[in-house]
């Protein structure tokens, strides 16, 4: 049993990729459990043809955590690190993120710089700028 634990957020993008890709290097040495957690956003699934559309049925739900789980989280499982996963609601990115970091008990959270969000020239997502600021515990932001 792993004495704490990694929150990671997900969305499949390029840079949640890379975010897990940091924990499936960094969780073994800590010994670490990483909780993947995929907030389920009406704009990102209404744009991403592999997923479901909203609203969900609750068939669509195990369908869409079996995706984040294989094909998200596939670094982690490689490496042989504790996973479990946790898809959030509809009150925010953020919101979702704070919450599965204090229900876990996190020792931190780990997240890309950027996810699928639109402006792509920003340095930073607006979901990363805000948990920079408001986050209760150590951030890490993986480029």
């Amino acid at each position: 049993m792993s004495s704490s634990k990694i929150v990671v957020g997900v969305d499949g993008s390029e840079h949640s990729i890379r975010a897990v890709q940091w924990c499936a290097t960094h969780a073994a040495e800590l010994d670490a459990e990483v909780v993947a957690v995929h907030v389920i956003d009406v704009l990102v699934h209404l744009g991403n043809s592999e997923l479901p559309m909203l609203p969900l049925s609750a068939a669509q739900r195990d369908e869409l955590h079996d995706h984040v789980t294989r094909d998200w989280c596939k670094p982690l499982a490689e490496a042989g690190v504790s996973i479990s996963s946790r898809p959030d609601g509809w009150q925010g990115r953020r919101g979702a993120l704070m919450r599965a970091a204090q229900i876990e008990n996190a020792e931190f959270m780990v997240t890309g710089r950027r996810g699928r969000g639109g402006f792509t020239e920003l340095i930073l997502g607006s979901t990363s700028n805000e948990l920079a600021h408001h986050l209760d515990r150590p951030l890490v932001l993986v480029p």
